[in-house]
């Protein structure tokens, strides 16, 4: 249930939503926060594919590590069409949640080879030597506060093994 409902999150914090929520000195969700950053229109659009953003737009507090764009055109050709597809559904949510975290992580909290558990099941590494590193994905925008939680930009597509 926790898991779906993260799912849900994720993608609605990534989807176009213009309405404004006060909460925390912060207007605007998660989702509303990617769409109005213009360079996650790919993780917008997966949100939507896998009926997340409802859960994005949700209370939380979540930690969303959020590819840009970029990080997703890094993937084999085919991939996101693929992934974009109804049958595999269940595989992008599974990749979706695997890039959030349940509660508001700032880069302050972090420690080198900290452990986090994501809302799909599976932990991932962070690392905070020459940068800080999410299982090897460099984050290259930290803290970007939302009403319901936090953003760090990743420059790559995380994938659960």
């Amino acid at each position: 249930m926790f898991r779906r409902n993260f799912l849900a999150m994720t993608s609605a914090a990534l989807l176009a939503c213009n309405s404004m929520v006060l909460a925390g000195g912060h207007s605007k969700d998660i989702v509303d926060t990617a769409v109005g950053a213009g360079s996650f229109t790919t993780l917008v659009a997966a949100a939507q594919a896998a009926g997340l953003v409802d859960t994005l737009k949700s209370e939380g507090p979540f930690t969303v590590f959020a590819p840009t764009d970029e990080a997703f055109a890094a993937l084999p050709e085919g991939t996101v069409a693929t992934l974009l597809l109804p049958e595999n559904k269940d595989q992008l949510i599974s990749i979706l949640t695997y890039h959030v975290v349940s509660g508001k992580v700032m880069s302050t909290d972090l420690s080198n080879g900290m452990m986090a558990s994501t809302v799909q099941g599976s932990d991932v590494t962070i690392m905070t030597n020459n940068g800080v590193s999410i299982n090897g994905a460099k984050v290259v925008a930290a803290d970007i506060e939302a009403s319901n939680g936090v953003i760090h930009v990743i420059d790559a597509v995380l994938l659960p093994k």
